[in-house]
């Protein structure tokens, strides 16, 4: 799905046509979040979005299990799969699994984490715990009731904030932001823009804590572009920010193919891609989370993954907070 054009503008007729509809969901999807959530017997964390679409919940997701290692924990992580065919609960094998099988997004992950996908997600922590997890790292899901979460972060990017601020479908908030706001226990705010400075406030004014982040590109994967000029494409929710990194890296980008979230490429859309590129004398670029979508194909030999990291400016701050929530969630439980 491609984000439409107006969740981006503060004064959009069609907006202002869909917002009774928008609060009609929006008091459902609050109601719904209010229920109680069953308790799986080992610490849950959340990394979510108050909205629909990407703004870096996968990186943040990958160094959360990073931080949980040092920890000395075993995080697995648990996703719905969303783009995936297949239920769950299953452990990804990327040796077997395809993106079309579980998700690109748990397909990427499940190189350097345990993943469990599952669209019935206490059934997929039960999994999860059966493999060996002492925490869970849930991928999404902030908004679902299923589970009972003892620490809950959610992403947000500088650039983008929340758009419009409008509810679905007359915006990309999935709920109302003053219910979402008072069970958000962490916001990390990726990039240098200020589109989430009043979010921010408001989660820092209800005593949560706000973290800084930035995406730090890979230095193998810059250098593997140095002095090439490129065409890079993306099927992410914000294909821009990929633009911009790349950018921000010294890469030079000749040409940008934006394409809609989690967007299933054919075998013509990327022999066309090769083509284009060919003929221009540019090298093809895009995320790891597309280039795995591509794999079967010939010509993905031909296209380079650009890596990312997530870095976050108080990681103190961060770890003391994730232990915090570990401890006070394992006490519990024992209880």
């Amino acid at each position: 799905m491609r984000e439409p054009a107006f969740w981006q503008q503060r004064a959009s007729w069609l907006s202002r046509l869909l917002t009774p509809l928008g609060a009609v969901y929006g008091e459902i999807a609050a109601a719904r979040m209010m229920r109680q959530g069953t308790v799986v017997g080992i610490p849950v964390i959340c990394v979510g979005n108050y909205h629909t679409g990407g703004a870096g919940k996968t990186p943040t997701t990958l160094a959360l299990v990073k931080l949980l290692r040092e920890l000395g924990e075993t995080p697995v992580v648990l996703s719905r799969g969303h783009g995936g065919k297949l239920r769950g609960p299953v452990k990804v094998e990327p040796g077997r699994h395809s993106a079309a099988d579980v998700g690109d997004e748990p397909l990427m992950m499940a190189r350097d984490v345990p993943v469990v996908i599952a669209r019935d997600r206490v059934n997929g922590a039960a999994l999860a715990r059966s493999t060996g997890a002492s925490v869970i790292v849930m991928d999404d899901g902030f908004q679902n009731p299923a589970i009972a979460k003892d620490l809950s972060l959610i992403v947000i990017d500088g650039n983008r904030g929340l758009g419009n601020g409008r509810i679905f479908p007359a915006g990309p908030l999935r709920a109302p932001l003053d219910r979402q706001i008072p069970r958000t226990d962490a916001l990390v705010v990726i990039g240098d823009g200020i589109a989430a400075t009043g979010v921010a406030a408001l989660v820092h004014g209800r005593g949560g804590k706000v973290f800084t982040a930035r995406l730090k590109p890979d230095a193998t994967s810059v250098q593997a572009l140095q002095d090439k000029r490129v065409l890079a494409f993306a099927g992410i929710g914000d294909p821009g920010r990929f633009f911009r990194t790349l950018r921000h890296a010294g890469v030079d980008v000749v040409v940008e193919k934006a394409f809609g979230d989690h967007h299933p490429y054919t075998a013509q859309e990327i022999d066309a891609l090769v083509v284009q590129a060919g003929s221009a004398g540019l090298t093809l670029v895009t995320t790891e989370k597309d280039l795995v979508k591509l794999r079967g194909m010939p010509a993905a030999a031909e296209i380079v993954g650009f890596a990312v990291a997530l870095e976050v400016e108080d990681k103190d701050g961060l770890r003391s907070l994730v232990r915090e929530s570990i401890n006070r969630a394992k006490a519990g439980i024992k209880r």
